[in-house]
């Protein structure tokens, strides 16, 4: 049995084009092609396809990919990993669901006059969301490179008592700056500015970003979905806030 590009975007969720992609790189190519130019996958290409996709959630690249297909790399060794990684993300969502829970509480018991739900104050507030993405890591990587690196391996070095507090220590700085988005404060105002430097300091314990790329950070946690929804979660606009304080403290103290 065999079935049409079209077919195996629909069951896989991967888009034509990236099925297109594989075929072009030899990472995948179709068990045969129509006369009408169609690419067409039998089950074997289906089982490849499902093992690219479990190697791209171990955030492998595709070149690593496919010289772990091509090779006699034990497949069952690579599966096992992933395994483990989906029960520690079974235990995340787990926390995930417990923390919304708490919060929805929280937010009803908290909701003023005007409809409006107060800043959550509780130092678990995050406790459970996913800090980052493959996607989201692979497009840092492509933009700061040697920031990537360097952070990756300061963050490898760190016990799991330090993430647990530096994690604890970035939400309530972004609690901090919610308060004074809601209160009205400039960006510009020296109490802003002094949580920047803070949060600049903070940056700096993984890679230290010039005047250009400390803005095009803050650009970052904007534009990237995963970031602006953690922002987003203590105040709407915290993200596009914290931006444009960013900038001014580029501005006034890395140029």
């Amino acid at each position: 049995m065999a079935w049409s590009i079209a077919d195996v975007a629909r069951m896989s969720g991967v888009t034509s084009r990236t099925l297109r992609h594989y075929d072009e790189i030899g990472l995948l190519p179709p068990a045969w092609i129509g006369s009408n130019g169609h690419r067409y996958y039998e089950e074997a290409d289906l089982l490849r396809l499902q093992q690219i996709l479990l190697m791209r959630e171990l955030d492998l690249g595709l070149r690593e990919i496919q010289a772990v297909l091509d090779s006699q790399v034990d497949q069952v060794a690579v599966l096992r990993e992933h395994h483990q990684r989906l029960l520690r993300e079974q235990g995340r969502l787990e926390t995930l669901v417990r923390t919304v829970g708490r919060t929805i509480a929280e937010l009803e018991a908290g909701e003023e006059e005007n409809g409006m739900a107060k800043i959550n104050r509780p130092e678990n507030l995050f406790e459970g969301f996913e800090q980052s993405r493959p996607e989201v890591e692979a497009e840092a990587r492509e933009r700061w490179p040697q920031a990537w690196e360097q952070s990756r391996q300061a963050a490898e070095a760190m016990t799991a008592e330090d993430m647990e507090l530096w994690q604890r220590e970035v939400t309530a700085q972004m609690i901090r700056l919610a308060e004074f988005m809601v209160a009205g404060t400039p960006v510009t105002d020296p109490a802003v500015q002094a949580e920047m430097d803070a949060h600049y300091r903070g940056v700096c314990r993984f890679w230290t970003p010039d005047a250009a790329a400390y803005k095009g950070l803050g650009q970052h946690y904007v534009d990237t979905p995963e970031f602006r929804a953690n922002y987003d979660k203590i105040a709407d606009g915290l993200a596009l806030y914290q931006r444009d304080a960013m900038v001014v403290y580029a501005d006034a103290r890395l140029s």
